[in-house]
C-alpha cells in the first residue's frame, strides 16, 4: 500500500509567472481581439459618462 502523503513532489526552480505577465502574453497572442474589446469598452464608458453629464446638467 502506497502512502501518497510521504511521496515528494518535484519542485520547480523557475519562478511562477506573474498574473500580469500571463495577461500580457495572452493579449499579444490574441492580437486584434483584445484591442477591439478595449476600444468598445472605452467607447461605452465615455458614452455612459457623457449621458450622465447630459442628464444631470
Amino acid at each position: 500500500m502506497s502512502n501518497s502523503s510521504t511521496e515528494s513532489k518535484p519542485v520547480s526552480t523557475e519562478a511562477k509567472p506573474s498574473y500580469v505577465k500571463l495577461a500580457m502574453r495572452n493579449m499579444v497572442r490574441k492580437g486584434g481581439t483584445s484591442f477591439q474589446h478595449f476600444a468598445v469598452t472605452a467607447i461605452a464608458l465615455v458614452a455612459v459618462l457623457v449621458g450622465l453629464a447630459y442628464l444631470t446638467r
